[in-house]
């Protein structure tokens, strides 16, 4: 099974720029190269951030470009989005009591828990205990079953401080309580900072998706509110996917970034010597 993962589109940033706003445009060829790719996906998760101002236009345009893609497809909110509005966008899209937007998929021996982590209002992260115990509850009737997780915002401190939590927010220790122990959770991942980002938490593996809009500057210096120093804070570094590769035993993730490039090699009959040579090696 392969699950596509695009994260932060934040469609209608710039909605009157002319001819078409940037982060459009970016959607744009990261779906098309996704639906051109040699690599079929099964689903594609939306981690958060789909638009800028959680505005109906904005979804709206998301879920125009959207119909182009032949595959189910399941959202989350970030702290750019508004539930109403993402709900009214995916009207199939499940929720838990309260209204989050927090569901779970079984497919393929592997089970999916996407999950709810925003707090309107509030840029960083939320996972209240009402959430926490509907994680703890599928985790528990489900001990044996390989599970990913998906968020939005990773409960982690990556070091680039205007988007990073603090340390150890109440949020982050509900999830925390809610993983322990918990050894069938193979992996953690998440969006919001805009870069490739890979450490733990709770002892899983945790990875970051870059964005499909511009990403954030690799600037890992402490940074002040009180001066603004003229560093670089965005940048249009090509967008990025994720595709999650999963065989039934091992979960492997691959990332690729939307540019142009050239082909260096094709397999053709002048390279299957190697390839039969790198193959006899395994047996």
């Amino acid at each position: 099974m392969l699950i596509a993962q695009m994260t932060d589109i934040h469609i209608g940033f710039d909605p009157e720029a002319k001819p078409e706003e940037l982060n459009r445009i970016r959607f744009r060829e990261t779906l098309a190269r996704l639906i051109k790719a040699p690599n079929e996906p099964d689903m594609l998760v939306l981690s958060g951030d789909l638009t800028d101002r959680g505005d109906r236009d904005s979804f709206e345009k998301l879920t125009a470009q959207l119909s182009e893609a032949p595959w189910p497809i399941y959202p989350l909110v970030g702290n750019h989005d508004s539930r109403a509005e993402l709900l009214r966008a995916f009207p199939d899209c499940p929720t838990m009591e309260g209204g989050f937007v927090q569901y779970a998929i079984e497919q393929d021996g592997l089970l999916i828990l996407m999950l709810d982590t925003l707090e309107e209002g509030r840029h960083g992260g939320a996972f209240c205990e009402k959430r926490a115990a509907w994680l703890t509850d599928q985790l528990r009737s489900h001990p044996d079953t390989p599970t990913l997780i998906f968020m939005h915002h990773p409960p982690v401190v990556s070091g680039i401080g205007w988007m990073d939590p603090g340390d150890d927010e109440p949020w982050m220790q509900h999830l925390a309580a809610a993983l322990e122990g918990q050894s069938q959770v193979l992996a953690l991942h998440c969006g919001h900072l805009h870069r490739p980002i890979n450490t733990q938490f709770a002892g899983i593996p945790l990875s970051v998706t870059p964005s499909v809009a511009p990403l954030v500057s690799m600037d890992l210096r402490e940074i002040s509110p009180a001066d603004p120093d003229s560093r670089a804070l965005i940048t249009t570094e090509p967008p990025t996917y994720a595709l999650h590769r999963w065989d039934g035993k091992t979960l492997v993730t691959h990332y690729e970034k939307v540019s142009d490039w050239e082909v260096l090699a094709y397999y053709g009959p002048h390279l299957q010597p190697m390839i039969k040579e790198m193959f006899a090696e395994r047996e």
